[in-house]
């Protein structure tokens, strides 16, 4: 096993001290929250960890060179260096992402072309052959950043963004990303120990994360593939012992996830989604009209949903977000109900008052997840109780 290394996990806006306490519980060292990313020390068997059970990442980079450049001849230079045949095979296809944030170039796919002339110069000086470019699902993903003078070559060890988990095979118009729904639960305080609730389900995502938040399941353990198994160094014994070291962290779950829609076919799809990633046993999933249903269990519940914001699904949006808070107060008393929307006016409809109102993005919607206490009876009368 190899040393421990510098690495990055890039994460959305807002989520840097969620992620920061997932490294910190899984172990990592020297971890330091940055801007949409935390930086963190591990060994190799850590990083397939990382990838395997960080809930609010979206990548986990491997930064293996770090210089400065003032001119393309100084980053073909450096980058040519590095000794590319040891690191992946010429078999492997490989694709460069660059971000350039400098005066130095005028544009990312610059560098981007003239990175890969380096790796296959380097190849076809070495092996004396070409390993080829490819776009859409390369083996190997190679991530240059440019900051003024700085440029830093990683090694993207997850491919494809970490919120592609595996479960979901069929989604709705308008659904949550994988990380953001897992973010926004851990936010709102989701640790398994009440009964769970989401009215307008869709394609279950919210349902699946907070199971898997709840019986503490590795978020991408229903992934089929991640780069760094194609690297040279790839440990597929060390991974297999990662995972089912990973497993055995399981834990029982004693309360009821459940999921509301109006549409049969989110019921269908939630359904099928909840199956494929083998949590049938902890969610259910039923075709309810949230504004004409029961309070779906007695007692404390947890509500966490994202409802239409008028965006890609037309509705009339005040009278859909009084109905809302109508619902709220009249079946939901003893819930902590949370909700995210980018529609901020649609909010004040609502016409209950926010205990949380926490900024954040769905895409590139700035939207709110907000928090209403809904309480048993009164808000007036439970205080005077605890007097």
């Amino acid at each position: 096993m190899t040393g421990n290394f510098k690495m990055m996990a890039k994460t959305l806006y807002g989520f840097e001290p969620i992620l920061a306490k997932e490294l910190l519980n899984l172990g990592a060292g020297h971890v330091e929250e940055g801007v949409r990313n935390v930086t963190f020390e591990g060994d190799t068997g850590f990083m397939y960890k990382a990838n395997l059970c960080l809930r609010t990442a979206l990548k986990v980079f491997k930064p293996i060179k770090t210089f400065r450049v003032f001119n393309e001849k100084d980053l073909y230079r450096h980058i040519y260096d590095l000794d590319w045949p040891d690191i992946f095979g010429v078999e492997k296809t490989f694709a460069i992402d660059s971000i350039a944030n400098t005066e130095v170039f005028d544009n990312s796919m610059f560098v981007s072309l003239k990175a890969k002339d380096a790796i296959v110069d380097k190849f076809r000086e070495v092996v004396r052959e070409r390993p080829n470019v490819k776009t859409q699902d390369p083996d190997i993903r190679i991530n240059i950043h440019i900051f003024k003078n700085t440029c830093t070559v990683s090694l993207d060890s997850s491919g494809n963004s970490l919120h592609q988990r595996g479960y979901r095979i069929l989604t709705n118009i308008a659904p949550i990303n994988e990380v953001l729904a897992a973010g926004l639960l851990l936010k709102s305080g989701w640790d398994g120990q009440t009964d769970f609730f989401d009215p307008m389900c869709g394609s279950g995502t919210f349902l699946i994360e907070a199971a898997m938040i709840a019986c503490n399941i590795p978020a991408n353990i229903n992934r089929e593939s991640y780069a760094f198994i194609h690297w040279n160094d790839y440990d597929a014994e060390l991974h297999n012992k990662i995972v089912d070291a990973s497993l055995k962290k399981v834990r029982e779950f004693h309360h009821k996830i459940i999921g509301y829609d109006k549409a049969p076919s989110a019921v269908r799809k939630a359904q099928e989604n909840v199956d494929h990633a083998n949590l049938s046993d902890y969610i259910t999933v039923e075709r309810k009209d949230f504004f004409r249903a029961d309070k779906p269990v007695e007692g404390k519940l947890h509500m966490v949903f994202n409802p239409p914001y008028g965006e890609r699904l037309p509705i009339d949006m005040e009278i859909f977000y009084g109905k809302i808070g109508d619902t709220f107060k009249k079946i939901y008393p003893g819930t902590d109900a949370w909700l995210i929307t980018s529609n901020l006016e649609a909010l004040k409809h609502i016409g209950l008052k926010t205990s949380k109102r926490i900024k954040t993005f769905n895409g590139k919607l700035e939207a709110r997840l907000v928090k209403y206490d809904i309480y048993e009876g009164s808000k007036k009368a439970k205080f005077q109780d605890n007097d």
